[in-house]
């Protein structure tokens, strides 16, 4: 009945899905949750409207060019049916003890402000800049290899490999250790948390290929991140595919080495679809744990032994009044303690946290109403939190709710001290964790991120769209890198690799 299966409905499942159905495929799309869009998705609480994961995207202005393909690709997948609004320019703002910086784009624009404020760091700045631009280079091989046939990838790999794996094994740490200013360091460094690994062990690679993405400028989706979800699966269902929810994956049934189906549970109960072709996008670990230990057994024995990455604490903040009269902006504000910027939340009952994502979205989407809203978030280590973490989500025990509480409270007093023209507007507020992250997306350990970003990570072959098991591709951030939109051209390659007329599309 079906062409193929899609398993997950965060971007990376929606544009595949999205894209097969262009090439006429009936795509069944199956997604664990009882709303689709995994962390593209948005959700309610007393009237506020909340973004899960989606802060803003580069590649969406309208500009002809690699600044503004991936606009080009969504205009197509959706319709024309997806808008973007500018965050603003700045559109990140680093605050650190003594200093508040803007990031501005055009690329240009943000090296010339680094130069008026750091005058004495010009060689500094200049062989940074220099060695970004070379890690993007290497960071678009390395996803091409990735995406390619085995013959093609072979040969792009004897013409780049070498610059490729030099780059995946510099760490941001090593770079930053070349500027000889402590402030400058923490501004080039300050946006880690955009792919959750530290610098000491972030490729310096992936931190140039997410921060560069916003070079051409950062837009927010008009109407919120379920937008994707809304006009890609509309997409779907108009070729004759469909999408079941509250359907969670069990088994990819293998038949004679290649996909024949998926198992799945619906509501309790047992059920059993067929199809040649199955994409995963609910991440490499669980796509493994989805298969009999017979099939691709080296394959999937490397997948599992990845270790996820960080988690993260998201705090919710609803508003009151008028937030931008009182400091709010569209940009996101990255907030540092000190000096040092790479720390995680090591005990966040204990302490503050070192570092502070904020952002407000409710400002970056001209259509969020009088509803105004704050996501709040802090890279952690998921060790406070292991002894809840795999239990069931119903029926939290007593001692978990009350150090929620406990932390709630923390971050939202930091948060305050930080804004206090805002803290008397604060309404509503809820705290997320990384037991949340677990239950909603199926994210290991509550990983933000998928597994970890490092330098054995991008080295390894196990991460490849095509996989040892004929019909069953790979697709999600594992293997493409954080964010919308990699995980989104992740999704199109393992469409394409389906697909070969896709490739058109993607090169357009």
């Amino acid at each position: 009945m079906w062409d193929t299966i899609v398993l997950g409905s965060g971007i990376a499942g929606l544009t595949a899905a999205a894209a097969l159905a262009h090439r006429g495929q009936r795509v069944l799309v199956l997604e664990q949750h009882l709303t689709p869009g995994g962390q593209t998705q948005t959700f309610q609480r007393q009237g506020w409207t909340f973004a899960t994961g989606v802060h803003y995207i580069g590649g969406v202005g309208p500009f002809p060019g690699p600044d503004g393909q991936f606009g080009r690709l969504l205009a197509w997948l959706s319709n024309d049916q997806l808008a973007f609004a500018p965050c603003g320019n700045p559109y990140d703002i680093v605050r650190l003890p003594g200093l508040e910086f803007g990031i501005e784009h055009p690329e240009a624009a943000y090296r010339q402000r680094l130069l008026e404020r750091f005058p004495h760091q010009r060689i500094a700045i200049d062989r940074w800049f220099g060695q970004m631009a070379q890690a993007r280079r290497a960071a678009m091989s390395l996803f091409a290899m990735r995406g390619m046939p085995a013959p093609l990838a072979w040969g792009l790999k004897l013409w780049r490999g070498a610059e490729v794996e030099a780059m995946s094994r510099r760490t941001l740490a090593e770079a930053l250790a070349e500027v000889p200013d402590p402030q400058l360091r923490a501004i080039l460094g300050a946006r880690w948390g955009d792919y959750g690994a530290p610098p000491e062990h972030a490729p310096l690679l992936e931190h140039a290929l997410v921060t560069g993405s916003y070079n051409a400028g950062a837009w927010f989706p008009v109407g919120g991140p379920s937008r994707f979800a809304q006009t890609l699966l509309s997409v779907v269902q108009g070729a004759g595919g469909a999408v079941e929810l509250g359907a969670s994956a069990e088994r990819i049934v293998v038949e004679g080495g290649r996909v024949a189906g998926v198992d799945f549970s619906q509501h309790g109960q047992p059920h059993s679809v067929r199809a040649p072709r199955v994409i995963s996008a609910i991440g490499a670990p669980n796509t493994a744990a989805c298969l009999a230990e017979s099939a691709a057994r080296e394959w999937q024995a490397e997948l599992l032994g990845f270790k996820p990455g960080l988690a993260y604490l998201s705090l919710y903040l609803g508003f009151e009044g008028d937030i931008e009269a009182a400091g709010a902006s569209a940009a996101n504000v990255w907030i540092y303690e000190s000096l040092d910027i790479g720390s995680a939340w090591r005990q966040p009952a204990d302490e503050d946290a070192p570092g502070l994502f904020v952002s407000f979205p409710s400002l970056k989407d001209p259509r969020s109403g009088d509803k105004p809203t704050a996501e709040v978030l802090a890279l952690c280590e998921a060790a406070p939190f292991e002894g809840w973490l795999g239990r069931p989500a119903g029926g939290r025990p007593e001692d978990y709710l009350a150090f929620k509480a406990w932390v709630e409270a923390r971050l939202l007093a930091q948060f305050e001290r930080h804004f206090p023209a805002l803290a008397p507007m604060i309404r509503f507020h809820e705290l997320a964790t990384p037991l949340t992250q677990q239950h909603y997306v199926r994210a290991p350990q509550g990983a933000m991120y998928g597994i970890v970003m490092d330098a054995g990570r991008l080295a390894s072959g196990a991460l490849n769209v095509r996989t040892p098991v004929k019909g069953l591709l790979l697709a999600g951030q594992d293997v493409s890198g954080a964010g919308v939109q990699a995980s989104a051209m992740s999704g199109l390659m393992a469409a394409a690799a389906l697909e070969p007329a896709l490739l058109r599309q993607l090169m357009g």
